[in-house]
């Protein structure tokens, strides 16, 4: 706790050294006709300000982006959309510029617990409204959540992996866990809920757990290292829990030295082009697919309702606990979907993702064998 106070202290003092031509006021005295068209004292519009953690992955470097501007616009609301960059300091410092210069309702998206809790309790301090998006900011007190029921996420992951080891044949076999990044709390409510399904597994010896690790920040870098440190250790490894498409694609590239590819399923999750490419060649068992257009719109929703004074209709949504400081946060919560072989043209049908850039030539083939 100490050095969480320390390091929100360090944030403080860099994200007001780095806007000293920001003005102090927090942006949020201005008049609201009830329409959305407001302003600030400082004689700019009002305005919703969204911060996206990092470009490592399609979904926030891109995907979300997209549709949330797409969702503001619509409505013709004000969003200034920033991304981190991966930088806890970046954070931050955008979090205080969006406030000073008019921001009404704050959307972010956490790198971790204590730039998520500076960037809220900035947002708090100024009376701007703060919306946890994807992820919970632990302890973060933000007043409302919208996500994805992510324990599901895990329980079809579980449960996935479960169909594929038993379509293998595989009698006892060893399961290895690559989880999440352990800061994300998602990856823990990814890993709650592939363990209800694998623990039982465990207990009743029909299966055997191997390697349980997390991949710090989720880099598929670092998953790759790690897994190849599991396999090292454990080469009887007949199926592996991958938390996401990424750290699912950095197990096949090491099984593909091993020439194991295709022989022990291996889970992911977000419907990427790479996941839903190595479930065309058989290399990966699964993904789960979450509508991130549909997740969008509802932040945008909640947002906009803010932005024009009103008051959510609480009554329609769910409660996330927030497992630190004890809290239960208001949640958005939209329903996941497993996504095999035999489904995965639900996925284009949708428009998540382009056929084209699924079904390379490399793909042909085996996208018409899909009937894509």
């Amino acid at each position: 706790m100490r050095k969480a106070m320390a390091a929100l202290a360090a944030f403080g003092m860099l994200a007001t050294g780095s806007l000293t031509a920001c003005t102090d006021d927090g942006g949020d005295s201005g008049g609201n006709d009830g329409g959305g068209n407001t302003t600030t004292t400082n004689g700019g519009p009002a305005k919703v300000g969204v911060i996206m953690p990092d470009r490592d992955t399609q979904r926030w470097g891109t995907d979300d982006p997209k549709f949330l501007k797409a969702a503001f616009d619509a409505a013709g609301v004000p969003v200034d959309i920033q991304n981190a960059e991966g930088s806890r300091e970046r954070f931050v410092a955008l979090a205080e510029s969006m406030i000073s210069s008019g921001a009404k309702v704050l959307i972010i998206v956490a790198l971790d617990a204590v730039s998520g809790k500076a960037a809220l309790d900035r947002a708090k301090a100024a009376g701007v409204k703060t919306i946890d998006y994807d992820r919970l900011t632990l302890n973060g007190g933000a007043e409302y959540y919208v996500s994805f029921d992510n324990r599901q996420v895990g329980v079809l992951q579980g449960q996935g992996l479960v169909r594929c080891l038993t379509e293998k044949g595989y009698e006892n076999p060893v399961v290895a866990q690559l989880n999440g990044s352990p800061t994300d709390n998602n990856a823990t409510e990814f890993k709650r809920g592939y363990d209800s399904v694998l623990q039982p597994k465990y207990d009743a010896a029909v299966y055997r757990k191997g390697p349980d690790q997390s991949v710090p920040d989720w880099k598929d870098s670092v998953g790759s290292t790690i897994f190849q440190q599991m396999l090292n250790q454990q080469p009887e490894i007949e199926g592996v829990l991958a938390a996401n498409d990424g750290l699912g694609n950095a197990v096949i590239n090491v099984l593909k030295k091993k020439k194991l590819n295709g022989k022990v399923p291996v889970t992911g999750q977000d419907a990427s082009v790479q996941g839903l490419q190595n479930i065309l060649a058989g290399d990966q068992c699964m993904t789960v697919y979450k509508a991130i257009k549909p997740e969008a719109e509802a932040a945008a929703k909640l947002a906009i309702t803010l932005f024009k004074g009103q008051t959510p209709d609480v009554k329609e949504l769910d409660r996330q606990k927030d497992v630190e400081s004890g809290a239960y946060v208001p949640f958005v919560k939209l329903n996941p979907v497993a996504i095999d072989k035999t489904n995965i043209n639900l996925v284009i049908e949708d428009g998540f993702v382009d056929r084209k850039a699924v079904c390379t030539p490399k793909f042909a083939q085996a996208c018409e064998d899909a009937g894509l």
